[in-house]
């Protein structure tokens, strides 16, 4: 019985010729755990992507980005990664907190090299769990169901340039969110955050979009 495979997927093996490669690339590559080297190249990311689905049944993607170790693995069948404030959306969180069923990816471009996960996530609101994270607003835990490295084959070589200055970093202050400056934003933030802005003043939606094109590192 396959972990990965069903029926529409086995239709399309068969129609190519690839259901005998497909079972033994399942019976290598294919993990119910994190095991050490899993470990220790997902605890060395700063950024993953996030697939969840909504309440429409409708899949979504998402870059999660931090300082190397935020997510942690916690033991071979559990991880957990903060969530930081983003654009008061909450789509991913939304999202697992409907349906928990979620997938990540976890690159690195340089070598290049790549793992995928699957697994069953829970949402963390509150507690020493959350707290553990430098400025998340919560935490989200897995229980992971399969990881499984794949290729590098069309993963395109790229280097790193430097850490987003707003990732949280225990040693280091994170800077106020640039874009919520913005003075047609003002209206609709939260009270803690005209507080920061008054302090640092309002920029325009055009100065702000100036920077972003530009790649300006203060956008």
């Amino acid at each position: 019985m396959s972990r990965l495979f069903g029926d529409i997927h086995r239709a399309l093996q068969m129609a190519f010729d690839t259901r005998a490669l497909a079972d033994k690339i399942e019976a290598i590559a294919l993990k119910p755990e994190i095991d050490d080297v899993g470990k220790a190249f997902i605890e060395s990311r700063d950024m993953f992507f996030l697939t969840t689905i909504d309440h429409g049944g409708r899949p979504t993607v998402s870059y999660k980005g931090g300082v190397p170790g935020f997510v942690k693995v916690l033991d071979p069948n559990t991880l957990m990664f903060p969530s930081y404030d983003g654009n008061g959306m909450y789509l991913s969180m939304g999202n697992i907190s409907g349906n928990p069923e979620i997938g990540m990816l976890f690159i690195d471009f340089e070598k290049p090299f790549r793992l995928r996960a699957q697994g069953r996530a829970e949402l963390i609101v509150g507690g020493s769990e959350v707290a553990g994270f430098k400025d998340a607003e919560m935490a989200v835990k897995v229980t992971i169901h399969e990881t499984w490295m794949n290729c590098p084959r069309y993963i395109h070589r790229y280097k790193k340039l430097e850490t987003s200055r707003y990732a949280p970093d225990a040693e280091k202050e994170t800077p106020f969110c640039e874009w919520k400056r913005i003075d047609d934003l003002q209206d609709v933030l939260r009270s803690s955050e005209r507080s920061k802005v008054e302090a640092l003043g309002t920029t325009t939606v055009d100065d702000w979009m100036g920077k972003v094109m530009t790649g300006d590192k203060g956008a």
